[in-house]
């Protein structure tokens, strides 16, 4: 499954290809509470289909409503970029249903062939972070290369956003778990690889929108070159597989690299890569082992939910307590469980 962005902007291409009028909206800033951040993208064609979001649903309302009833030219002065913004007073917050004091001011972009969108789709295929330029008395665009996660900016003359390739998570094992991880990063937008290199194991393993390798993990980090949106996470318990995979994964820009495995099975992880690959403590810090959060998993599915959350918090950059973590959580468990049972103890 691809991610929001791609959608919007390959709905919004293909619309403009087929002859439809087309306006790109999107969130350039907020105040207050806001039901999505700036950056978020929406598209209308004149017929009012849409796809994308930029709030819970009565501004796109009004939007819709305007181009229905007036085409384009009716939301995009001139055929040029446009600024409107909702929630302004008490009356306006209430009537598009925005939180007490919130404002979302947006840019709505008539698209055209300055919009430059297959070159900034391709870019985004090519995992290329590219920085999108709207001079907003012309609407022409330009795209240089950028960081991916930039804060969009509007000033009088431009509306700057950043895009770039989409979330990905390399899979090392296929099995049940794997299955039902790759599940829930397709729901997320995530562009999911699963590795195997033993036939048996990926003869009947098969999820629409995932790709499968059969090479060698450490071969296939090492091709793919994780970048900074990438997620790398072995799942197989063997060391063949896992381990070189692993050190090259930590030595890569990857935002996450984590394993699965007991604690005992993790702590002799580390020391095999720490006395026979010579990984200094600090890399090996980097490993997430045994991977996911602790939440009493017991079932793949539930051991999948608490590897993902993980996953999500590091490339949302949330620095999670330690004691969420699955060693930590297991840790501190076995102490209350010990102390319930001893006589006398009150918890």
């Amino acid at each position: 499954m691809k991610d929001l962005d791609t959608l919007v902007l390959e709905q919004a291409h293909t619309w403009h290809s087929c002859g439809l009028p087309v306006v790109l909206v999107t969130v350039a800033r907020t105040w207050g509470s806001s039901p999505r951040p700036p950056g978020s993208l929406m598209a209308i064609n004149e017929r009012g289909e849409t796809v994308g979001s930029v709030s819970g649903g009565c501004i796109e309302d009004d939007l819709i409503r305007r181009i229905r009833d007036g085409g384009v030219q009716a939301a995009c002065s001139a055929s040029r970029p446009t600024v409107q913004r909702y929630g302004i007073t008490a009356d306006q917050a209430h009537r598009f249903g925005l939180p007490c004091g919130g404002t979302v001011e947006l840019v709505l972009e008539p698209v055209s062939t300055e919009s430059r969108l297959p070159e900034l789709l391709a870019a985004c295929q090519l995992r290329r972070s590219t920085e999108r330029v709207l001079d907003m008395h012309t609407g022409a665009v330009a795209l240089n290369e950028g960081r991916r996660d930039g804060v969009p900016r509007l000033d009088g003359t431009h509306l700057t956003t950043y895009f770039g390739p989409q979330i990905r998570l390399i899979v090392i094992g296929a099995g049940d778990l794997s299955r039902y991880l790759c599940e829930m990063a397709l729901s997320l937008g995530f562009e999911v690889i699963v590795c195997d290199p033993r036939e048996e194991h990926r003869a009947t393993w098969n999820l629409a929108g995932v790709a499968v390798s059969r090479e060698m993990p450490d071969d296939l980090i090492l091709l793919l070159r994780p970048d900074a949106r990438t997620a790398v996470v072995a799942l197989t318990h063997d060391p063949k597989l896992d381990d070189l995979a692993l050190i090259d994964a930590l030595h890569s820009k990857a935002f996450y690299v984590g394993a699965i495995g007991s604690r005992r099975n993790s702590e002799q992880r580390r020391t095999r890569l720490r006395t026979h690959f010579d990984l200094a403590d600090e890399t090996l810090d980097g490993l997430h082992g045994p991977a996911g959060l602790y939440i009493g998993s017991k079932t793949p599915a539930e051991i999948a939910l608490s590897i993902m959350a993980e996953i999500v918090a590091a490339k949302n950059g949330v620095a999670l307590p330690a004691p969420t973590a699955v060693a930590a959580g297991k840790a501190y468990q076995e102490v209350q469980e010990q102390a319930a049972a001893s006589p006398g103890c009150a918890i």
